[in-house]
Formats: C-alpha cells, structure tokens, sequence
C-alpha cells in the first residue's frame, strides 16, 4: 500500500547533495517496488507533475513525472542520462520543494532522456513543452541543483496561473 511521503523544501540538505546511482539488482525488490509507489502517491497528493526521490530525503538517481497529456504515460526513470537537449527557451517554473515560489528560467525546448523504467528495462522519453522541461527540473534535482539557483525573478505566486506552476 502506497502511502505519501514528506516533501522537503529549500534548507534541508538532502536537497544539496548528488543522489547516488540506483544498482540495477536493487530494482526488483519489494522496498524499491515501494519507494516508487509512495512517490507517485505522494508527487499526485502534492499534486505535482514530477518527484525526484532527494525530494523526499531518498539518495537515489530516480524520479517519477506524469505530465497529463494524452501522449505520455506516467513514467519512472531510475538513473537517467541526458541523451539531447535543444533549442533554448525562458519557461517560468515551481517546485514542491519551494513552495508558492515561482520564478523564470533558461531551458530547452526539447529534451530526451535515457535510463531504466520500474523493470529495469532500458527506456528513453524525448519530448517538449512541460514533458521537456519536467526531465530537465528532476534531473537537477538528483544533482543536488533547484531551479531558484538559476531562476530570475523569483517572487510568489499571486495569479491563478502563477499558482498552478508553483505546485507543479
């Protein structure tokens, strides 16, 4: 049974550090099964459209992401390589772990990443829009980076639209 995990926010210094790589053997069993499941639970509670498992005080290079739209599924990356990245673009951004923040930032369009999926087999996700710049925010996270390191004006979130991006 899946159950919601704490989220930690901007201080803690689990968010600082590199998560370490995920042993593909670790993969199968039941406590990793777990974790993916307690992140899903907690990254839709939050509700978010992406979780890194440093988010939630967890050492590993994975992170979940479900963007809602009809072209992807929810999906599960555990050790993700940055395979392309192109066409550099201003996105304005969130984070769990920074709540009611939002700030903009230099992204890329276009992103696609390899890595193993919750079976450890090989996968690779490539897309745009929020899909690109989901595997961009995660993958920081697992290098101990949040997106206020690079973002500029920061400030909170104040409209409807704002907000929206601020929990995502």
């Amino acid at each position: 049974m899946p159950y919601i995990r704490e989220i930690l926010t901007d201080g803690h210094p689990a968010l600082r550090r590199v998560a370490r790589r995920v042993n593909p053997k670790e993969i199968r069993e039941p406590l990793f099964q777990q974790l993916i499941d307690d992140m899903f639970e907690t990254m839709y509670a939050a509700p978010g459209v992406g979780l890194a498992a440093p988010q939630i005080n967890v050492s590993k290079r994975i992170f979940v992401m479900d963007v809602h739209d009809d072209e992807h599924e929810p999906a599960v990356v555990i050790n993700p390589k940055v395979e392309e990245l192109s066409e550099e673009i201003e996105l304005r951004e969130g984070c769990l772990s920074v709540p009611g923040i939002v700030g903009e930032i230099a992204r890329f369009k276009r992103a696609a990443v390899s890595g193993l999926d919750r079976h450890g087999q090989k996968i690779r996700i490539e897309g745009e829009g929020l899909l690109a710049q989901c595997l961009q925010h995660e993958i920081d996270h697992l290098n101990g980076a949040l997106y206020i390191d690079r973002a500029k004006n920061l400030r909170p979130a104040v409209s409807e639209e704002e907000k929206e991006t601020a929990e995502a």
